[in-house]
């Protein structure tokens, strides 16, 4: 690499690693740990491109890049924060830096970036905008470290201001809502109604015109499509294509398949390719394991910290948490620290505490493993479905539990019959005693992946 870099950062070590690391790499660098430092290098025409710690102790490394834009439009600049939520990320891409990368950062990671914003340096067009002041939505935090939600922050940065309708899905208890809800308020259309719309909403013929006249041009969210009925769809289709007078955006979650419903017919392939615009899946809390200690520590200084310090978990209760299922995800975990926190004494959260707590909810079994070793299967899945419908608590599950139950079952059946079976096809349809052609289908619509072995053992 050929250029000079302008480094900002409050942290020493990050100062060192960076100026070693990009002076190897053939670069000039100039490291400092403020941004009046930095500002004056800028005006002084210094550097090829910027890597910024967003808090600094004489201001907001964000809050700069719109004045660089102004007096440098060609320089590069890279945000670099430990500030892992999703309003960095967006407020970085709304004053146009040219990336942004979490802490701890990966250093070829970082190295690759700044190569790129070396070859590709050229003035941007426009000015800057400023920056949004904005703030995390809801009860549930759009936190964490992992790659899963570096990834989500970066697509969401994308679809804030790109006006498309955006289909978000997940698992229940993720926070598809609450992400819908921050994309609004992230937007341009913050200042408009923000209109959340179900089912029962669309059901008489005037819904539609109601749900438009509410929004005024603002964000409908249509929370999980796939419990829409064929008219129910037909009617928001045609509510999409007759907006009226104000055009509105239009976000839409779900929990379910939705390739899978549509080739079964029960959702419109119009309908969902007319939804996505933009594709965001909120992953599963058991996939982003590394963000269980960001979300307990949020989780419990919300609920302690307007009377006294929170109380921290202990490392083994910690232990526990990472290693329990979530089947409610971030939603479950929250209850459950509100619940040690309600519940608990002065000191750490012992792992006994957490058991007892846990010992209670859906899925528990899998982490405290109770003795269920001759548990017949029919039991299993009764305890099992009743866990499912207590998760709810007083409200029902959504529409379609007998479809969604028996497609959980089928999948792990079929994938084991197909290992059984060497991935025999024609004995996997004998051992299963169904016709292979319906195998064939099955196989397709439940996407699982069929390998053959040699031999059968």
């Amino acid at each position: 690499m050929d250029g000079t870099v302008l480094v900002a950062d409050d942290d020493r070590t990050i100062r060192t690693v960076l100026t070693q690391a990009l002076t190897r790499a053939g670069c000039r660098v100039h490291a400092t740990s403020a941004l009046t430092t930095l500002m004056r290098w800028v005006e002084e025409g210094k550097g090829d491109v910027v890597i910024t710690d967003v808090m600094m102790p004489d201001g907001n490394g964000i809050e700069m890049i719109p004045k660089i834009g102004q007096d440098r439009p060609d320089l590069p600049v890279i945000v670099i924060s430990a500030q892992n939520t999703i309003m960095t990320a967006i407020q970085a891409a709304e004053v146009k830096a040219f990336d942004y990368l979490p802490k701890p950062f990966d250093l070829p990671d970082l190295m690759k970036r700044v190569a790129r914003a070396l070859a590709q340096r050229a003035p941007h067009k426009g000015t800057a905008a400023p920056v949004a002041e904005v703030q995390e939505t809801g009860d549930l935090p759009l936190v964490g470290k992992t790659p899963a939600m570096q990834q989500l922050y970066r697509v969401v940065a994308q679809v804030v201001n790109a006006d498309l309708p955006v289909m978000i899905t997940g698992e229940s208890g993720v926070g598809k809502s609450l992400l819908a809800r921050s994309i609004h308020d992230f937007s341009d259309r913050r200042s408009l109604p923000f209109v959340s719309v179900t089912a029962s909403d669309l059901t008489d013929i005037e819904g539609p015109a109601r749900v438009l006249a509410k929004a005024r041009g603002g964000t409908i969210l249509v929370e999980e499509l796939p419990d829409l009925s064929a008219e129910l769809q037909a009617r928001l289709l045609r509510m999409m294509d007759n907006p009226g007078e104000y055009t509105p955006r239009f976000l839409a979650t779900a929990q379910t398949d939705l390739a899978g419903l549509m080739a079964d017919g029960r959702l419109r392939s119009d309908l969902y390719y007319r939804l996505t615009g933009a594709l965001v899946h909120l992953p599963p809390l058991r996939e982003r394991v590394d963000d269980v200690d960001l979300l307990c520590s949020y989780f419990l200084t919300k609920e302690t910290g307007q009377d006294g310090a929170a109380r921290p978990l202990s490392d083994e209760a910690l232990k526990l948490f990472r290693g329990y299922s979530w089947p409610g995800n971030v939603r479950q975990l929250e209850n459950t620290l509100r619940r040690l926190s309600l519940s608990g004494r002065s000191g750490e959260v012992t792992r006994a505490e957490a058991e007892l707590v846990l010992g209670g909810q859906p899925q528990a079994a899998p982490v405290l493993q109770g003795g269920q070793e001759n548990e017949q299967l029919s039991a299993a899945v009764a305890r099992h479905l009743q866990r499912y419908f207590d998760l709810h608590g007083p409200d029902l599950p959504p529409p379609g539990v007998y479809a969604r139950i028996l497609r959980e079952i089928e999948a792990p059946l079929i994938t084991i019959a197909l290992d059984a079976t060497a991935g025999n096809q024609a004995k996997c349809a004998d051992l299963l005693g169904i016709n292979r052609n319906t195998l064939r289908k099955k196989i397709a619509d439940l996407d699982l992946e069929v390998t053959r072995k040699r031999k059968l053992m």
